[in-house]
């Protein structure tokens, strides 16, 4: 039963999962694309001379959280700068790509500190939303996504410290990473067998069940700001 159960995961929920993700911000950008306009503009004066980069700086640095709350700015700095890391070993587990090597790197990089950072970052995150005025403001599905982060971010980092540094059972090689992930992109999906062989296997579907079901309702939650964060700002200097 628990094969079935881990195979379900490993395979069939993270297709569920992606399917879900990419259906549900299609949804969401139809929901914007067909909503009625907005009388009059939405722009923010004094009008910078370069739109874009002003778009851009906006979405990337966050002038406007740093003038407000310079810890909150902090966090959420370094909460996207080592997502970014995140999904590039990510990527890296699925093929090489010597674009990401110019910086020579056992996958994945950072030696383990973009998991702590990631884990401190959404616990801040949380714990945040339990204080006035961000409490009144909060549903349960923000605390939901939130801890569905924190855990899928424990057992990965977990799952990558006790590797790099020789836990006994995590001696999982990349390659077996590698054919696992790159074989959604063929005809025949499966777990390699050096993933199953691991005493630790649990972790590895454990980790893989909390991202699929970030992935379910990242559309949904309020982080799916992020998707439209540019076109924000950009409307804001038309």
């Amino acid at each position: 039963m628990w094969d079935s159960i881990y195979y379900f995961v490993m395979v069939p929920m993270v297709y569920i999962a992606f399917g879900t993700l990419f259906g549900g911000i299609l949804f969401k950008f139809i929901v914007v694309l067909r909503s009625p306009k907005i009388k009059g503009t939405l722009a923010v004066f004094p009008r910078g001379p370069v739109p874009k980069l002003g778009a851009l700086r906006d979405s990337f640095f966050i002038p406007d959280a740093f003038r407000k709350d310079k810890v909150f700015w902090f966090f959420i700095i370094a909460f996207h700068a080592a997502f970014l890391l995140l999904i590039i070993g990510h990527l890296e587990l699925v093929r090489e790509f010597a674009l990401f090597q110019i910086i020579p790197h056992y996958v994945f990089l950072g030696a383990g500190w973009v998991g702590v950072v990631l884990i401190a970052s959404t616990l801040y995150f949380l714990f945040r939303r339990f204080k006035s005025p961000w409490r009144e403001i909060s549903v349960p599905e923000d605390y939901i996504i939130l801890l569905l982060l924190f855990l899928a971010f424990i057992f990965g980092s977990h799952m990558n410290l006790a590797s790099r540094y020789g836990i006994a059972g995590f001696d999982i090689p990349v390659q077996s990473y590698r054919e696992y992930l790159s074989s959604f992109f063929t005809s025949t999906p499966h777990v390699s067998r050096g993933i199953i062989a691991s005493p630790h296997y649990v972790i590895v579907v454990l980790h893989v069940f909390f991202a699929n079901l970030f992935l379910m309702l990242f559309p949904f939650s309020k982080m799916v700001h992020s998707v439209f964060m540019f076109a924000a700002q950009f409307i804001k200097r038309k």
